[in-house]
Parts: C-alpha cells; sequence; structure tokens
C-alpha cells in the first residue's frame, strides 16, 4: 500500500485515526501506530499539560510515527504549540482555523503539517499555506464540521481536481470498503473516526461507545450551525437544542443552552441525556467495541478483499 501519504508519515498502511475530542488519548493512538497506521492525539479536549502527558506516554508505548490534533480555535494554542515544539512531536493535523497561522511554525521545527477542510475552498488554502497534505472531511463526519453539507463521495474528488498534495479521505469511513471507495475518488489514504470510538483503547466512557454500537439510521443530526456546525447523536440535550430552535432562540440563547464542557459530559463522563454525543453518521454501521488492533487488521483485510472482488468485475 505505499503511495505519497505512507511515505511522508512513514506508516504500514493509508490509515489515520482521527484526533477526536475525549476519545483519542494515548493509549489508543499508541495501538493505531503499533498496529501500522497512524494514531493521532486529539489536543483539543487537553490543557497543556495534560497533552504534553499524553504525548510522553505515548512515545513509550510506541516506537513508531504518531501525531497530534490541534483545533485552532481552542484557547491555550500557543501553550499547546509550545508543549507539541518541546515534546518534538513527528506530525501535527490542524483544523477549525487557518492554516496560515500556524503552519510556518510547524514547518520551522521540522514538522510535518496537515490541515483537515470542509471544502475545495479550504483544501485550496490550505495547500497555499504550505501544508504537507490535507484531509477532506465530507458532512457525514461526527463532531464539528462544514456548513456547506458536502458529503465524502462529493468532496473527495472535486478537491482530487484542485490540489497537488496529498489528500486524505475522511467522513464516513468505518470500512474497508469504504477506504477503498475514498482511494478510487482520489485520496491517498482515510482518516477514521466513528469506528475507533467504539474501541477498547478509546478513552471516551463505556456508556457513550455501548451507545454508538446501537446508533440506527438517522441516529444523528448536523445542528447548532449559528455557533460551530455539531454531528450529534440525538438524546435529551438534542431535542432540547431543537426545542430551543422552535422559539426562535438566538445564537446568544443557544450558547447559553450548550453552556460549558458539553461534550466532555457526555463523551468522557457517560452522560447520555444532558451530554453532547459527537459522532458520524457511519455509527449506524458500528456493531462492536474491538481492540484498534483488529480494527486496523479488518479494515486492510476488508480493503484487500474489496479491492480484489473489483479486479473480478473487470474480467
Amino acid at each position: 500500500m505505499e503511495n505519497r501519504v505512507t511515505l511522508l508519515f512513514n506508516i504500514q498502511y493509508p490509515i489515520i485515526q482521527a484526533g477526536m475530542v475525549w476519545a483519542s488519548g494515548w493509549r489508543l493512538a499508541a495501538a493505531v501506530s503499533n498496529a501500522g497506521g497512524l494514531g493521532l492525539i486529539g489536543a483539543g479536549s487537553m490543557y497543556p499539560e495534560v497533552l504534553r502527558e499524553h504525548i510522553q506516554k505515548c512515545k513509550k508505548a510506541t516506537t513508531k510515527p504518531y501525531g497530534v490534533n490541534v483545533p485552532l480555535l481552542y484557547p491555550n494554542i500557543d501553550e499547546h504549540m509550545a508543549v507539541i515544539r518541546e515534546e518534538r512531536v513527528p506530525i501535527v493535523f490542524t483544523s477549525a482555523g487557518n492554516p496560515k497561522t500556524w503552519t510556518p511554525f510547524l514547518k520551522e521545527h521540522g514538522i510535518v503539517t496537515v490541515h483537515v477542510v470542509s471544502s475545495v475552498k479550504f483544501a485550496m488554502k490550505a495547500q497555499e499555506a504550505g501544508v504537507d497534505a490535507v484531509v477532506a472531511e465530507g458532512f457525514e463526519a461526527g463532531g464539528h464540521n462544514g456548513r456547506d453539507e458536502t458529503t465524502t463521495m462529493v468532496l473527495i474528488p472535486a478537491v482530487k481536481e484542485k490540489i497537488n498534495i496529498p489528500l486524505i479521505a475522511a467522513g464516513g469511513i468505518a470500512s474497508g470498503k469504504a477506504m477503498l471507495a475514498a482511494m478510487v475518488l482520489g485520496a491517498e489514504a482515510v482518516q477514521v473516526g466513528s469506528r475507533f470510538v467504539a474501541s477498547e483503547e478509546a478513552s471516551s466512557h463505556v456508556h457513550f461507545k455501548d451507545r454508538v454500537v446501537a446508533a440506527q439510521e438517522g441516529a444523528t443530526q448536523l445542528t447548532l450551525k449559528e455557533l460551530a456546525p455539531v454531528r450529534l447523536l440525538k438524546n435529551k440535550f438534542y431535542e432540547d437544542v431543537q426545542k430551543a430552535y422552535a422559539q426562535g432562540a438566538s445564537p446568544a440563547q443557544l450558547k447559553a443552552l450548550l453552556g460549558r464542557a458539553r461534550a466532555k459530559k457526555g463523551m468522557f463522563e457517560g452522560d447520555m441525556e444532558e451530554g453532547e454525543l459527537e459522532i458520524g453518521q457511519v455509527s449506524a454501521l458500528i456493531h462492536d467495541i474491538r481492540p484498534a488492533g483488529q480494527i486496523m487488521a479488518d479494515l486492510v483485510t476488508e480493503f484487500n478483499q474489496a479491492k480484489a472482488l473489483v479486479a473480478k468485475w473487470g474480467n
């Protein structure tokens, strides 16, 4: 499976585990890296010193390449970047912000830099900013998302037409079949989030993992566009948001309803009613909680089987 992405990250398989808040701690990142993919620590839910601890533990748990995902809109970004530099993190994925702000700093320190986008326009801006690769994430994805609601199947070939750096597909990918489809559309790798939430090593609460496994088609919805679009599992908090919309709530009122630490309450502490439960549409296709290494092996096996099947069709 050698291509520009595997060579860029020095990994065996073109599979990246997404850096998800409250799910992507050092255990998950190390497990994915040890299985031949690229594990990412999700800095978005960590104070700087907590991030440092996770990086140090990850380095002890794997000798393979790993990275850190940093949402650029979060507070303490300067401190996060200082930790990343001091700990000599080899790879950083940035998201939710302008890549021009931090890409020069990261490149100056020899860090492979990738930016996550939700549109062709932002993919082109990321390339202009000097990133090494782009993740194009369709609106099926869980968590914070783009306002344009462009699906992965449309977004990947559209971005591929406009950039020449490596392209990584994300959003709705939880199987080897989906991985093959994304690569046929022009991606050279995939970023997988929701499937790794339902892993033994994910740091999210077991109640959240169980809810993901139980999810059916239509269980998620993109909402709160006035603040920052986010795809959530439907629960009491989601219904409260819908009631607020029905009553004509302003952005300020929606922000007050969201409050602080709502995602932590649900995804990390396990409050399935009042918490914000961020997950992708593909949760409807996830039926069990497995070790991350097994998930990696399944993705590779399914990819090869799907590729062989398609090859037979051409004969």
